[in-house]
């Protein structure tokens, strides 16, 4: 009668010797549940003609300082660009200043190394304002994009809007030998 008690008890520091370590390590990735992305994009209109560009923002929350950076890579680019505009949505209530607004040629990060700015590239960057409240911005750099295999960006460093949404900005270059701009793609801001 006694053996039974003590094999329970054993058998309890043994399994108290497994289970105790595991949850101490896995308590941490607990807290970044609330955090996970999701991998689709939803489009209420599903136009041939609109094509996704890659973006990444470092906050996502509502009134937080942001750096925004607006990818062009190889693909995004069919000819050497002489001007780029980026159209900003109405909703986006954040103020633009020329001093935080940059245009570079970027490495694009992924899991193992960060979003980084290589070379600044020397541009005219104009903030136009509409009638309408519409916003965009100019960007015409001193010698024309080419299209290569490298990526560039637009960079941004904003506060937040206070409200939270779904924002999208709209890309428009002028390529070289031409004399108006042509869509290049959208890029769809999320603030939660």
């Amino acid at each position: 009668m006694l053996k039974i008690p003590k094999k329970i008890t054993l058998n309890l520091k043994i399994l108290r010797f497994f289970i105790i370590p595991t949850i101490l390590v896995a308590t941490p990735f607990f807290d970044n549940i609330q955090n996970a992305k999701a991998a689709l994009e939803f489009q209420w209109d599903q136009d041939s003609n609109y094509r996704r560009l890659k973006w990444f923002q470092k906050e996502n929350k509502r009134k937080f300082r942001n750096t925004i950076y607006f990818f062009l890579r190889p693909s995004d680019r069919r000819t050497d660009l002489l001007k780029i505009k980026l159209a900003i949505p109405k909703t986006f209530n954040s103020t633009l200043k020329n001093e935080k607004i940059s245009f570079c040629k970027v490495k694009i990060g992924g899991f193992e190394s960060r979003t980084k700015c290589l070379e600044e590239i020397a541009a005219d960057i104009e903030i136009n304002t509409d009638e309408s409240g519409l916003r965009s911005l100019d960007i015409y750099p001193y010698s024309p994009i080419p299209s290569n295999k490298d990526s560039y960006a637009i960079v941004l460093k904003v506060f937040n809007p206070r409200k939270s949404g779904l924002f999208q900005f709209h890309s428009y270059g002028q390529p070289k030998g031409k004399s108006f701009s042509s869509y290049l793609g959208s890029w769809t801001i999320v603030i939660d």
